[in-house]
């Protein structure tokens, strides 16, 4: 992968299986192979393009994709995690961005949603920011700004340094309560079903996505984002901690902020009532998103007062 402009590569038929529900094909974007997974929903709405966590396979998104009951949903292994392998060199957010800007264009689709989850919520701003027309809603999900974040306690942080909890199912059951929180201190059996479904982290993949978001962060332009947002954060998040949220909501200018009564892992712990949500908000033509804070009030007062670029983007 490489920040020049990415092309795809159809000499290799796609080989599509089904489980589920859910069909997944692998795919070659500018050399580089990617695992898709794609569940077809009932509705009319654009897909939702979902970005996982870090060193996560996309089979741990299934509670969430199997509780969606409307919306269609794409959502690819990053390189070096899971069923796509690990690209030469590493790659910056906007590389991911574009991408998967390239395969939600190989798949048909004219425009999407756009979710993220943890790390991959950082993905997903940066994609909403660098194809504001390719992307129509967004919704976040226990994020964070990038590095300028409200951290963790240094002693989850050491947790969350290696893949090791991806590899040693022990190790997971150890830690998941400290790192997680929410209903997995309650009940073990979600740790292990959560583990058992974990594969494919690789050392040097998992070192690539810490390196993604080395110095990235979305302050700087979080106040042009143009679509109307969603913010879920869980109100017992030992990794991402909640005022994160409310940094996101208070600067994105048409953002919304819900709480969780849940953990880091909502969108697995409590699955359909995170579907409903999210399927209530982009299914919602009619309502425009009312900016949270006066902070977010002010920067949607300025950045409507701001030119549009011929991109579709507002100059920052």
């Amino acid at each position: 992968m490489n920040d020049n402009h990415t092309s795809v590569d159809q000499t290799e038929p796609a080989v599509v299986a089904k489980s589920g529900g859910i069909e997944t094909r692998q795919i070659t974007i500018d050399g580089q192979l990617l695992q898709v997974a794609v569940r077809h929903g009932s509705g009319q709405g654009p897909p939702l393009l979902l970005f996982n966590g870090i060193g996560a396979n996309w089979e741990l998104a299934r509670p969430f994709l199997e509780a969606l009951t409307r919306t269609t949903t794409v959502i690819f292994d990053v390189p070096g995690v899971g069923g796509s392998p690990r690209p030469v060199l590493p790659y910056r957010p906007s590389t991911l961005a574009r991408l998967a800007a390239e395969l939600v264009k190989e798949l048909g689709y004219a425009e999407v949603d756009t979710a993220g989850v943890s790390w991959g919520g950082g993905i997903a701003q940066q994609f909403a920011h660098q194809y504001p027309k390719l992307c129509r809603r967004l919704v976040l999900a226990a994020t964070a700004p990038g590095f300028t974040m409200v951290p963790a306690s240094p002693s989850v942080l050491w947790k969350m340094a290696t893949p090791r909890r991806y590899t040693d199912k022990t190790y997971m059951n150890r830690i998941a309560a400290d790192i997680y929180g929410g209903a997995f201190r309650e009940d073990p059996l979600l740790i292990g079903r959560h583990a058992a479904a974990m594969h494919g982290a690789r050392s040097l993949g998992y070192v690539y996505q810490l390196l993604a978001m080395a110095g990235w962060t979305s302050l700087p332009w979080l106040w042009s984002l143009p679509q109307p947002t969603l913010v879920l954060m869980g109100s017992d998040d030992p990794l991402v901690p909640p005022i994160n949220g409310h940094i996101l909501a208070g600067l994105i200018p048409n953002a919304e902020l819900r709480m969780i009564d849940d953990g880091h892992l909502f969108l697995v712990t409590q699955p359909a009532e995170t579907a409903t949500l999210i399927e209530a908000f982009l299914a919602d033509e009619s309502r425009e998103v009312e900016p949270l804070s006066l902070l977010s009030r002010t920067v949607s007062y300025v950045r409507n007062l701001v030119p549009t670029s011929a991109g579709g983007r507002r100059q920052s």
